[in-house]
C-alpha cells in the first residue's frame, strides 16, 4: 500500500517518468552544482486539436521516452501538460547544453506515425512490427524548445528554475526548436 501511495504521488501515470511533486522533493536535496532545463513541446495545442487527445497523448510519452535516453546524468521529470523538466547534479550549463542540443535533435528527426488509434497495437511486438510500414504523408515530426540555467551565486532552486523558464520562453519567441541559455 505504501509502494502504491508513493508511486501513484511521484510517478506521472501517462509517461511512467517521474512528476512535479518528485522533481520538488528532489529540489529540497541539491548540491551548490547543478544545472535545470524546462522543455515544452511546441505547438502541443494545435497538435492536440488536429490529431486528437489520443495521440497527444502518444507525443508526450514518446518525449518522455526520448528523454529519458539524454546523457550526461540527467534526471528526467513530467512537470505538466506538455512541459518537461531535466535536472544536471554537479554540472554546469555549459556542460549540459550538448546533451540537451542532442536530446531536441532526436526528437525533431523522430517520425511519429498517425495511424487511427485503434489500429495501435498495444502489444509491444506487433506495434514494433509495424515501425517503419507507415507511408511518409502518414507520419508527423514534433520540436521541443529548452531553457536552460545552473545554479550560480547561491540562487535557490526556485530561482534557477524561473530563470530556465525565462530562458524556455525567449527560446520560443527565438523561433522555437531551440535551446536558450539564461
Amino acid at each position: 500500500m505504501i509502494s502504491f501511495s508513493h508511486e501513484l504521488a511521484f510517478i506521472d501515470g501517462l509517461t511512467g517518468i517521474p512528476g512535479r511533486r518528485a522533481l520538488e522533493n528532489e529540489m529540497r536535496h541539491l548540491g551548490r552544482r547543478y544545472s535545470l532545463a524546462m522543455m515544452d513541446i511546441d505547438h502541443f495545442k494545435k497538435f492536440n486539436d488536429t490529431y486528437g487527445h489520443k495521440m497527444g497523448d502518444d507525443v508526450l510519452r514518446l518525449v518522455a521516452a526520448v528523454m529519458q535516453r539524454c546523457e550526461g546524468g540527467a534526471k528526467v521529470y513530467r512537470y505538466g501538460g506538455e512541459e518537461f523538466t531535466i535536472l544536471f547534479k554537479g554540472k554546469s550549463a555549459i556542460q549540459c547544453e550538448s546533451y540537451l542540443n542532442e536530446l531536441r535533435q532526436d526528437i525533431a528527426e523522430y517520425e511519429l506515425a498517425i495511424r487511427n488509434h485503434d489500429e495501435r497495437s498495444k502489444e509491444g511486438k506487433a506495434g514494433a512490427d509495424k515501425r517503419g510500414t507507415v507511408e511518409k504523408s502518414n507520419t508527423v515530426k514534433v520540436t521541443i524548445s529548452i531553457g536552460l540555467a545552473d545554479q550560480t551565486h547561491g540562487n535557490s532552486p526556485q530561482d534557477v528554475m524561473k530563470q530556465a523558464d525565462e530562458a524556455l520562453y525567449k527560446a520560443k519567441e527565438n523561433g522555437r526548436n531551440r535551446l536558450e541559455l539564461a
